[in-house]
């Protein structure tokens, strides 16, 4: 295309080009451009999130190592810390207000000590996937990588302090009279349940503490009320005996019960089956299934949002 000028020159004028007229999202699809840090489908979500298995692992052990690093006794204190819990729960209720109801010493203290060391699993990684975004916003901003390997990874640190503890736990079965045999292999399901629920559970509440930083101050109190309510100082059905039946079926099959009298069922002679609810293990996987999908589908809705802000 050409033109006269006033001289008598000829101007050349550019070409139009190809792009005129097309919309940002057009041109975008045009150059094979994407949006940065856009939420993946599910499934690429979910093979990025398998090709940094390494970096979960690994990063779960640096946390467990440094988690005592500035204390004397260093890791010590992973079984230390629910032992002295369990003493003093089991001189307030065990002594002063016989939460036993019944139980001999070489069953309540056993009893006391797992649903300590079980219900802290949990509570462990709660409180850890409440900080997991939040707590680390240098490294959600400054790599890009599946943020759900953040809330996993604390899920499995306490997995890990919670099998070093366990050998304390074996110590004290046994030193009561529970020694082993078959039934405490049902100890590998019922923990790789747990594993399943608490981290769905973190990474819930992942999502909920990047959003509101200062729910990491109020669930010391939820989870407070949560382990009196889950019998971990009492066994439900015994304590609740004189109550409505409804009210110990709920307590009795609210997760952190569920897992903790497994565990008590594996480990303790004295602890049979009619502790147990109906259908026990049904309902633990139902949990574990309920909230490993539907925590991982929710916090995987919020992906592009994180660190955001």
């Amino acid at each position: 295309m050409s033109e006269t000028t006033h001289d008598g020159a000829v101007a050349v004028s550019a070409p139009p080009s190809p792009d005129e007229g097309l919309t940002a999202a057009q041109l975008a699809a045009k150059y094979g451009l994407a949006v940065s840090g856009a939420r993946p489908s599910l499934r690429e979500y979910l093979g990025r999130l398998w090709g940094r298995r390494h970096f979960i692992l690994a990063f779960s052990q640096a946390k467990l190592t440094a988690q005592y690093s500035q204390a004397k006794l260093g890791q010590l204190w992973q079984v230390a810390t629910p032992l002295l819990n369990a003493a003093v729960y089991f001189m307030i209720f065990g002594v002063i207000l016989n939460a036993s109801r019944g139980m001999e010493k070489e069953v309540y203290i056993p009893f006391l000590v797992t649903g300590v060391f079980v219900f802290t699993f949990t509570q462990s990684s709660v409180m850890s996937g409440v900080r997991a975004i939040s707590g680390n916003l240098g490294l959600v901003r400054a790599l890009h990588f599946p943020r759900a390997a953040l809330p996993i990874s604390f899920a499995l640190q306490q997995l890990q302090q919670l099998l070093y503890s366990m050998i304390v736990l074996f110590l004290v079965v046994i030193g009561f009279g529970s020694y082993p045999d078959a039934s405490w292999l049902l100890i590998i399901p019922a923990l790789v349940l747990q594993f399943c629920f608490n981290t769905g559970l973190a990474l819930v509440f992942a999502r909920a503490g990047a959003k509101t930083p200062d729910l990491a101050q109020l669930m010391p109190f939820v989870m407070r009320t949560w382990m009196y309510a889950s019998g971990v100082m009492f066994s439900i059905p015994v304590f609740l005996a004189d109550k409505p039946q409804w009210m110990a079926s709920v307590l009795q099959w609210n997760p952190a019960a569920i897992y903790m009298d497994l565990v008590r069922f594996a480990l303790i002679d004295e602890y049979g089956s009619e502790y147990l609810p109906q259908h026990v293990w049904a309902v633990a996987g139902g949990w574990a299934v309920l909230f490993a999908v539907g925590g991982f589908v929710y916090f995987w809705q919020a992906e592009e949002r994180y660190g955001r802000g």
